[in-house]
């Protein structure tokens, strides 16, 4: 475990947070020597998911702050997302049909079908009050 490594975020429910959260990871991912396509493909992600927190576990409007932390292990890369919002599992959701034209989907959830597309597994999991969003990225 010695080539663990692990990088801690905290943002607040703000859409206008994503951007300089985008550039801490991608000076990340260049300390970490990821390729510029799995940086690419992380931060598209992680915005995914944080887009959906910050619009709808938060009915209140009030401030909260959103935790995201990165771990890396040469084979693995596990991005952990922890908001106290409102229970939500994204994964209980229908997948969307992207068979249909786009009129006629109904709409929401390409978000998470596009995460699941990225990474090699999604988990969530509600525990204290808080929901976990776990994404696993094979290297």
């Amino acid at each position: 475990m010695g080539n663990r490594k692990i990088k801690h975020f905290a943002i607040e429910n703000q859409v206008e947070e994503l951007t300089p959260l985008a550039e801490k990871i991608e000076e990340l991912a260049k300390k970490w020597e990821l390729s510029k396509a799995l940086a690419m493909n992380i931060n598209l992600a992680i915005e995914e998911a944080l887009t959906n927190i910050i619009f709808y576990a938060f009915p209140d409007h009030d401030k909260h702050e959103i935790k995201l932390s990165i771990t890396f292990n040469m084979k693995c890369l596990t991005i952990k997302i922890t908001d106290n919002g409102i229970p939500f599992n994204p994964l209980s959701q229908q997948q969307p049909d992207i068979t249909l034209p786009a009129e006629e989907r109904s709409v929401g959830g390409l978000g998470i079908f596009l995460i699941s597309q990225m990474m090699d597994s999604l988990q969530y999991a509600r525990q204290k009050n808080q929901n976990i969003l776990t994404l696993n990225k094979s290297i």
